[in-house]
């Protein structure tokens, strides 16, 4: 029986950072994967793939939207070709999985594919897919198995017409008519990626607004461009039951008033979020807990109940985001090797990837105002910029809360252009605890992007915004 310092069990951005963290700190370190890739949820069916797809339908609406605008002439008609595009995002998926394995070879991770599974504190038990069985024992182990896609009770998922965001990346056609169940990141995205492509796309919410764990100022913001993309929303319904007949889908809701709603498509995305996954690890045998929704339960270094078994990612309480779990895996693999590393939960920032983006990190308005916190704002519109009318990406805003008396930022919130990227200027910025009247006074190159976020400083610096 192989013996290791630590053994990880699933390899999903917490995992196989997890990993190599404790293999560069000198354990020997295993990592045990139930599927034949790499990668975990992220880079096989979702973050990756969702990305190669939303900037490749981009390409193509700005070939058949704006283009001709630049000055760009293109002969004959522009088409999709569906099966191409999911071709090369699969080939996308494939280069960074197989990355992965190059890491895990690099770092000398011995990996073990099939599913792990406790049979006490100590043992672990990997079951092949022939059915085979291999033992390995490890003094520490990293739970870091993630999530899947979240359902409702009464929704039968055929995985052909009532699909998830799994099936939703390898479609073999362009719906006549997507009826997104959700409206948060991945139905959004998703929803986004085939509205450009020629679907039209109905996003039916049982809350009063999208993105609802956001800023009210984005949501508002980002409804009202993806309104102008012709994607349309029915907000406050409560779906009440989905129905296939043949090629057809019918969703019934409630609206807020009661009254019955039906809508009509021929693919229905349910998109309701994800919950823990822990099928198959036997927790019990191991004497690991789990809370409310199948959670695995930790305290603040993320160790369970059982001292020598951890367990990060989508798999314990927090937002399920792939950088999160990440820094929890560093964080880990770090107090293993007795270091005192941390994290700071309010800095992690989150990101929607449609087009506009829109991304945030710290406290939202909603937040401050509930917690009774006096805080001034700075806002710019991104319209004003420079560049971002040489790019023809207007939408949005930068928006900075700063504390009324300290000056401290204590939220930044972006919708617009790459803004992805942008959000971690604000990051690095709130991790030493800035002053807006420091971001204010730092130079930003022009023309950029990023001036929005010196404006915005400037207008919760005194109102001194230069530029609107």
């Amino acid at each position: 029986m192989s013996s290791y310092d630590v053994a990880v069990i699933g390899s999903g951005p917490g995992g196989y950072v997890a990993a190599i963290r404790c293999a560069q700190l000198g354990m020997k370190t295993a990592i045990i994967e139930k599927y034949s890739t790499l990668g975990g949820t992220c880079l096989n069916v979702g973050c990756i793939p969702s990305k190669a797809l939303l900037d490749s339908s981009h390409h193509y609406e700005d070939a058949i939207k704006h283009f001709d605008t630049h000055g760009i002439e293109i002969p004959g008609e522009v088409k999709v070709n569906l099966e191409k595009m999911i071709a090369r995002k699969q080939a996308v998926v494939d280069q960074t999985t197989g990355g992965v394995k190059f890491l895990m070879d690099k770092n000398k991770i011995d990996v073990f594919q099939g599913t792990g599974s406790f049979k006490d504190a100590t043992t672990i038990i990997v079951t092949k897919e022939d059915g085979k069985t291999e033992t390995i024992e490890a003094k520490n182990t990293i739970i870091a198995t993630g999530s899947k896609p979240s359902t409702l009770p009464f929704i039968k998922l055929d995985k052909e017409r009532v699909i998830t965001s799994t099936e939703a990346l390898k479609l073999k056609e362009v719906p006549k008519h997507m009826i997104v169940i959700g409206g948060g990141v991945i139905g959004l995205e998703l929803g986004q990626v085939y509205k450009r492509l020629g679907a039209e796309v109905t996003v039916v919410e049982y809350l009063g607004r999208i993105i609802p764990g956001m800023d009210g100022a984005c949501s508002k913001e980002l409804t009202k461009v993806l309104k102008k993309q012709k994607i349309k929303f029915a907000l406050s319904h409560k779906v009440k039951s989905v129905e296939r007949n043949g090629n057809e889908v019918v969703v019934k809701a409630d609206n807020k008033k009661g009254e019955e709603v039906t809508f009509t498509g021929d693919y229905c995305l349910v998109a309701v979020g994800r919950h823990a996954y822990t099928d198959g690890l036997n927790l019990e045998a191991a004497g690991v807990k789990q809370e409310e929704r199948g959670r695995v339960a930790v305290n603040a270094h993320l160790q369970t109940n059982v001292p020598n078994i951890y367990a990060i990612g989508d798999v314990i309480k927090g937002a399920m985001l792939a950088h999160k779990a990440e820094e929890e895996g560093t964080l880990v693999a770090e107090i293993l090797a007795g270091q005192k590393p941390h994290i700071d939960y309010n800095l992690i920032p989150g990101v929607v990837y449609t087009w506009p983006e829109v991304a945030a990190v710290g406290k939202t308005e909603e937040q401050l105002k509930e917690a009774g916190v006096a805080y001034k704002v700075g806002q710019f519109p991104m319209r004003a910029l420079g560049r971002a009318r040489a790019s023809m990406d207007v939408d949005g805003f930068v928006k900075i809360l700063a504390d009324k008396n300290t000056d401290e930022v204590l939220g930044v919130h972006m919708v617009g252009a790459r803004v992805a990227d942008l959000i971690s200027e604000a990051v690095v910025a709130m991790e030493f605890r800035a002053s807006a009247e420091d971001i204010a006074r730092m130079s930003h190159a022009h023309p950029t992007y990023a001036e929005a976020v010196k404006e915005a400083a400037l207008a919760a610096t005194d109102d001194r915004a230069l530029h609107v």
